[in-house]
């Protein structure tokens, strides 16, 4: 039976933990070890065993578990990993498999996730699969030998098949959590975010949308579209026009041009599905002789640094990637552990910029 949280000194066997402690410079000749962190931290073994082994919560406080860490980070205490591995027969390797390295936000839930890993001693190896979101192949051949779990983000689960067979714990990032049968499930509140992109919009006066929806056949941007749609048909003389893109630069350019040279009035926003295609799109406007925000208001998703680089600033969704990323670990070592996590969803935030004001005047519209 798990003893119970306690303060400052508790673990049993040990010295008490209080408010100093000996200099880590004096404590240690040759390699630290787990006793010279106990002594340097004033607990037990077993208390820096618990906290460095991540199992401390409920038994150990927050204050000691600080403590313990900080005894290790100054001492450079390193875990015997090797031979932890070999009692736990674990490689203590993740695989992070993601659609494209070439977007910043894969490159943010890998930090993210590298940054858990390193905290626990896993490594993270980012493979991106060929296919973008089609079916990843097994880049070592044995992948069930060489990793101890696989995330994977904005994938389905059965583009995983031959990566994971019936034996490799799969976390799923960005993806669907009723289809996908994945260990643990980590999501963003895409629809509260479109809506809040949306509510935005129509406060400003805009009842006239072109959706430029990403080319992708994958659950995100599926989400993105019918929230955008389930928020406009919910205001009376609201219209939305979709022009599907490739997710490029060259893409929401192309897309936006279609859109606002379409046949009828035209959109007074444009509804980007990340801010890569929402960059095309203020380039689009630009090259029409039209300006943003005066003509034409434009949104993106996601804010990567591109949103800020851009010329006005871009109005966005902000999604927190980097802790997609880390609750994905560490939802995978839960599991490793024998835990059970629950479905997590992350809170986005709307950041208006200077790329949306209301509309221009409707020359249709009565004096």
């Amino acid at each position: 039976m798990a003893p119970p949280a306690a303060g400052v000194g508790e673990v049993r066997g040990g010295a008490r933990a209080t408010g100093t402690r000996p200099p880590a410079t004096q404590a240690v000749s040759g390699r630290p070890t787990s006793r010279d962190v106990a002594r340097v931290a004033g607990v037990s073994q077993a208390t820096v065993s618990l906290v460095l082994g991540d199992k401390w919560r409920g038994r150990v406080s927050p204050r000691t578990a600080d403590a313990v860490r900080q005894a290790a980070r100054e001492l450079g205490y390193r875990p015997n990993l090797a031979a932890r591995h070999l009692r736990l027969g674990r490689t203590r390797t993740a695989l992070l498999v993601v659609p494209a390295l070439s977007n910043e936000f894969f490159a943010r839930v890998y930090a993210g996730a590298a940054e858990v890993a390193a905290a626990h001693g896993v490594g993270v190896v980012l493979y991106p699969s060929p296919e973008g979101i089609g079916p990843a192949r097994d880049p070592f051949g044995s992948a069930q030998a060489t990793l101890d779990g696989v995330i994977a983000s904005s994938m389905a689960a059965d583009a995983l098949a031959a990566l994971r067979g019936d034996g490799l714990p799969l976390v799923m990032l960005d993806s669907n959590p009723d289809r996908d049968r994945a260990a643990a499930t980590v999501n963003v509140d895409i629809e509260a975010g479109m809506g809040r992109l949306v509510e935005h919009l129509l406060d400003l006066g805009h009842r006239r949308v072109a959706h430029l929806a990403a080319a992708v056949d994958s659950w995100t941007f599926h989400v993105r579209a019918a929230a955008l749609a389930t928020a406009l048909r919910a205001v009376p003389g609201t219209s939305v026009h979709t022009e599907y893109a490739p997710l490029s630069v060259a893409g929401g350019l192309s897309a936006a041009e279609r859109a606002l040279a379409a046949p009828g009035a035209r959109p007074t926003a444009l509804v980007c599905d990340d801010d890569v295609l929402a960059a095309g799109a203020c380039k689009a406007v630009r090259r029409l002789g039209l300006r943003v925000p005066q003509d034409v208001s434009v949104t993106g998703f996601d804010d990567v640094s591109l949103a800020t680089a851009v010329e006005p600033e871009l109005t966005t969704v902000r999604l927190p990637a980097e802790e997609v990323g880390a609750a994905g670990m560490r939802a995978l070592l839960a599991v490793l552990d024998g835990g059970v996590p629950d479905v997590t969803r992350l809170p986005v935030e709307l950041v208006p910029r200077a790329s949306t004001a209301a509309p221009p005047p409707d020359p249709a519209a009565p004096a």
